[in-house]
């Protein structure tokens, strides 16, 4: 009998974490469908900012839920360009959590995807180092959008992260300010099969590109090969 127990927890461990992995590869896949459908709108992302961008950070699917007050959550992929000074191709996906109660009040009620900007190095090292709260740690604004970036304000041009939501179908620049940002290491160790912190993945070029990300990756070295930033 205890042998047919353990035999029996041995499979189940075995099926989750063949699960665990399929919902994190299916996650990340997700981001990529995301990012083109959005790069498909017609008043999308302008051109501009996202050949400036350092990182951008992908959130399908974000979820809100009832806890007391309320609150959200949702996990994507962040994707930088390489090399010291973020001129190189894009790197490899790294994992991340999106979470924050002031989420909630954007969400009503629907699953929202979420896409950030990273538009300076600051902002870049930030989120690649630990937690960061948005707003506080890093200055962020709803990003603009249409085929050019010039009627923004000085507030969104100064912002160290611009956002953007799309949800039912609508596509609108929108502030995130307050939620929190962070690496998911479990995430992580299950797309990698291997512990990574995502400073290896994003900085130091220590994973090569997942199966399961190669179509991001493949989609913004063709949207935005060269980093124009000066």
């Amino acid at each position: 009998m205890r042998r047919i127990l353990v035999l029996i927890l041995s499979v189940l461990l075995v099926a989750m974490l063949a699960y665990a992995k399929d919902k994190e590869e299916e996650r990340l896949e997700n981001c990529a469908t995301v990012m083109q459908e959005i790069l498909n709108v017609p008043e999308n992302i302008p051109q501009d900012l996202l050949d400036k961008a350092e990182c951008i950070g992908v959130i399908p699917s974000v979820k809100k839920f009832a806890l007391g007050f309320g609150g959200s959550y949702g996990a994507g992929a962040f994707i930088c360009r390489s090399g010291l000074r973020f001129d190189g191709p894009w790197t490899p996906p790294a994992m991340y959590r999106l979470e924050g109660g002031s989420l909630g009040i954007q969400l009503g009620g629907s699953a929202t995807d979420f896409v950030l900007l990273v538009m300076n190095p600051k902002g870049a090292n930030a989120i690649i180092k630990s937690k960061v709260k948005l707003g506080a740690d890093a200055a962020v604004a709803g990003g603009p959008k249409g085929r050019t970036a010039a009627v923004a304000t000085d507030a969104t041009m100064r912002a160290e992260i611009l956002t953007y939501s799309r949800s039912r179908g609508l596509f609108a620049g929108v502030s995130l300010e307050g939620s929190t940002l962070r690496p998911d290491g479990d995430a992580i160790r299950e797309i990698y099969g291997r512990e990574y912190e995502a400073r290896q993945i994003l900085r130091e070029g220590a994973a090569g590109v997942p199966e399961s990300g190669k179509a991001l990756v493949t989609l913004l070295n063709e949207h935005s090969p060269t980093n124009l930033s000066e």
